[in-house]
């Protein structure tokens, strides 16, 4: 009876957390990773076969920006064997402000469920969910936190990426990472800029509605 108890406390308790999380968002575990290492959780060779592709996001500036999408499969020996890796990027590295500099602040996808079973920084502990290429990749800013709530995440970045007052002075996020078990397919994510405008994006995640 008692053993029965706590069981039923434990799942209340689960509920809870769920039910929160739906409401009001959960903070996933975000770590730090280098490059090539990070790849080793894809492939026993520490490489990895992508398919990009890169989208411009609707910013009042002129010159070039994208939001960059990154695609991949787990491969046999890899601890994400037969899993799908997803990485973002936003690039305002040559984009232009005339009158104004845009900033961008944040990136919502919808992603779904995030495999929370791997460990990307490999200090022997699994349970990373996002992961941040901040060495042996391009760019320089990463992530403040990254919250998910129902099917959506939220990913908050440590400083405004902005763009420049002249070709190649503007700013570029590092590589940010994380794991589903469903292939990719189109959607449209959304970019807030930090004076509140937000503005949609194409670009891949999970097909929600895979098998």
């Amino acid at each position: 009876m008692e053993r029965s108890r706590r069981r039923s406390g434990v799942a209340y308790r689960l509920g809870v957390i769920l039910g929160s999380c739906l409401m009001a968002g959960c903070a996933l575990k975000v770590v730090n990773v280098g490059a090539p290492a990070v790849n080793c959780t894809f492939d026993p060779s520490c490489t990895v076969t992508v398919i990009d592709s890169t989208a411009p996001i609707p910013i009042p500036a002129s010159g070039t920006n994208f939001l960059q999408s990154r695609t991949f499969v787990g491969n046999p020996g890899a601890p994400a064997n037969g899993l799908h890796g997803y990485e973002y990027r936003i690039d305002l590295r040559n984009a232009v402000g005339i009158t104004y500099i845009p900033c961008l602040s944040a990136l919502t996808v919808e992603f779904g469920p995030v495999i929370d079973s791997l460990d990307y920084n490999g200090d022997g502990a699994t349970g990373d969910q996002v992961y941040v290429v901040t060495s042996g990749g391009v760019g320089s800013i990463g992530l403040a936190s990254a919250t998910k709530s129902g099917n959506a995440i939220t990913f908050n970045f440590t400083a405004p990426v902005c763009a420049g007052g002249s070709p190649g002075k503007g700013d570029s996020t590092y590589f940010f990472g994380l794991v589903s078990a469903q292939p990719p397919g189109p959607v449209t994510a959304s970019v807030r800029e930090t004076t509140g405008p937000v503005y949609d994006v194409p670009a891949r995640a999970p097909q929600l509605g895979g098998p």
